[in-house]
């Protein structure tokens, strides 16, 4: 069960249908390949499983990527924590930082170890650097490139060229599916079934999704993402997430809401600001602003509803400390957290809604991913921008290129 209630008046429908035309356009164009991926993906899951199959010298999985070609992964692995069916351990390297590199090549050897070095357009400068590291650090002779390497990118890209050049398995990117939509991709799906993740209920949940909105016409989401969009005061949509389950899903909601939504229109610049805060250790430090601090933000707090696995506060009494969260569970005690927080925002006037989801499995996981995918094509259509491009992250290609060559010729 995936429930989304809103705490601000609806629109009339009439105000709004015409976005959802829009959208169903956006589908039914095959433009944005975002859409179809819980039906095209399905063959990606048997191909996986049956790359992987037999190979259980394999303990360590390690994904090389940035942005798009990461943050979902680190979200899916952090969420379904509890829900592995192998041993294998899921590593991710998304940074240019030297610790980062030496932290997890020193957890690791080379001969049980499968790095999956994934880049969309084969050419991110980072992913490359990285995978020449690993190269150099573990002594891996060009002979031998196809045992410790997977490649996952688009169909003609630099690196599927490279790929046949080394003999290397690649899985493949649609060309339709942008980075920072493509965790129903093989960018999410390879890893997670190679790790022992269930990828087709993560599917099955994109799918329940997809059709609760197209099929179903539910309008919560339609709703949400006009009011977010057309607030007077507030232009900063803040996630406040009640696990440190959801801390990597944090960093995901981040880049899909900044990079698809921050854009220049002309001389006018428009977007959301997203904010992710983790409860209920952050009401210790951001909520203060939130309360009492300029309206300018919209709030949507996430909860999971199932604490059957949660420790239970032991009945200890003292002389001088309160005894009310006595022989209640610690889950219990958070989604309380985050009811009484919810409800002070509400009374403050502020734009809230809540997702609550039944557990955090790969069913629901896949439901959660979807459903902000389509809430940032939402607010893209509204907005008037193109929400599937970067030309800001772009120009800093360029000039980094620029910068690299006049440190060699330096």
């Amino acid at each position: 069960m995936f429930k989304n209630t809103l705490y601000f008046d609806n629109f009339p429908l009439s105000t709004i249908s015409a976005y959802a035309s829009r959208i169903n356009d956006e589908l039914e164009s095959g433009e944005v390949g975002y859409y179809h991926l819980t039906d095209t993906s399905q063959i990606l899951v048997n191909e996986s499983l049956e790359f992987i199959k037999g190979k259980e010298h394999i303990k360590n999985i390690v994904l090389v990527g940035m942005g798009g070609s990461s943050c979902g992964v680190k979200a899916l692995r952090d969420m379904l924590f509890d829900e592995k069916q192998n041993d294998r351990k899921l590593f991710i390297l998304d940074n240019t930082s030297s610790h980062s590199f030496l932290e997890i090549i020193k957890q690791i050897s080379l001969e049980n170890s499968l790095f999956l070095i994934t880049s969309k357009t084969g050419s991110t400068i980072e992913v490359i650097s990285l995978f020449k590291l690993i190269i150099a650090h573990f002594n891996i002779k060009e002979v031998d490139f196809h045992k410790y390497f997977v490649f996952i990118t688009d169909i003609n890209s630099k690196l599927h060229k490279e790929s046949e050049n080394l003999g290397i398995k690649c899985f493949f990117i649609p060309n339709n599916v942008g980075g920072r939509f493509s965790i129903l991709s093989a960018v999410g799906i390879v890893p997670l079934c190679f790790c022992g993740y269930n990828a087709n209920s993560l599917l099955q949940g994109a799918k329940a999704c997809f059709e609760d909105f197209f099929k179903h016409k539910k309008d919560e989401l339609l709703q949400k993402a006009y009011h977010y969009c057309t607030h007077k005061n507030a232009n900063i949509n803040v996630l406040f997430s009640y696990s440190d389950a959801f801390k990597g899903f944090n960093e995901w909601y981040i880049q899909l809401i900044a990079e698809s939504l921050g854009k220049k229109q002309g001389y006018k610049r428009i977007g959301l600001t997203p904010i992710a805060l983790i409860g209920a250790r952050d009401q210790h430090s951001f909520l203060q602003l939130i309360m009492d601090g300029p309206k300018n933000k919209t709030i949507t707090f996430l909860k999971i509803k199932d604490s059957t696995k949660s420790l239970h506060i032991p009945n200890i009494c003292f002389k001088f400390l309160d005894s009310l969260s006595n022989n209640v569970s610690l889950h219990d005690l958070l989604n309380a957290q985050c009811d009484a927080t919810m409800h002070a925002l509400i009374a403050e006037n502020l734009s809230v809604d809540v997702i609550e989801l039944e557990k955090l499995d790969a069913w629901h996981c896949g439901y959660l991913m979807y459903y902000y995918e389509l809430f940032t094509s939402l607010c893209g259509i509204m907005l008037g921008i193109n929400t599937y491009d970067q030309p800001g992250v772009e120009i800093g290609k360029l000039i980094l290129k620029n910068l690299l060559e006049g440190v060699k010729k330096g």
